[in-house]
């Protein structure tokens, strides 16, 4: 189903339609700041792993997202972060970027990186944070782009109607939030120190 929510004023009866889905463990493909993506609730094992199947990967060679409302909420799933940390973290969020942090307990360890660590989000983005706060928690997500596919054909991971075209039987909705930027993430590990990993639509001064 292809839901149409525009950015800038969510409207909130279609914002509860897709959080409902999502806490039922249903999946959606929703807007970033960047690509599209696969999201689904941390608490649905099922949905996570079909994911994955969609993807093209095994569930352990995963490499999720954590897409957050806010930098308050992040913090309630990483350890405590350190001065220079929170202030970089506060300074690009939110944006573009991916923050590698050690998760905490909150997180499950199925969905960890083999270091113990999450990629953290904060998509600027307003249908999608919107979202995400109707849920009450984080989603697990990951990008469109199927494993082993370049950019070709960038508009199959930025325009929704392409996308309904190819995922909209297999996933339970797709919003419809307009055509999107593109691009990756700006990848920055958190978790010992502080890396730049990859550039991507954001920049900052590290």
């Amino acid at each position: 189903m292809l839901i149409k929510i525009y950015n800038g004023n969510p409207n909130i009866r279609e914002v509860r339609r897709v959080a409902d889905i999502l806490k039922e463990g249903g999946i959606a493909i929703l807007p970033t700041d960047t690509l599209y993506c696969f999201a689904c609730s941390m608490e649905h094992k099922r949905a996570v792993e079909s994911i994955a199947q969609l993807k093209g990967f095994k569930l352990k060679q995963a490499k999720y997202s954590m897409l957050c409302a806010s930098l308050s909420q992040a913090s309630e799933y990483v350890r405590p972060m350190d001065r220079d940390t929170f202030a970089l973290a506060k300074e690009c969020l939110p944006g573009p970027f991916t923050f590698i942090m050690e998760a905490n307990g909150n997180v499950s360890r199925n969905y960890q990186n083999a270091n113990k660590t999450i990629g953290i989000r904060v998509p600027e983005n307003d249908i999608t944070r919107a979202i995400i706060e109707e849920v009450g928690t984080p989603l697990l997500c990951t990008s469109v782009r199927p494993l082993g596919e370049g950019d070709e054909e960038p508009e199959s991971y930025t325009d929704p109607e392409l996308i309904h075209e190819r995922f909209g039987n297999r996933v339970e909705a797709v919003v419809d939030g307009g055509v999107v930027d593109g691009g990756a993430s700006t990848v920055i590990d958190c978790s010992d120190g502080i890396e730049l990993v990859r550039q991507g639509k954001g920049y900052v001064e590290l």
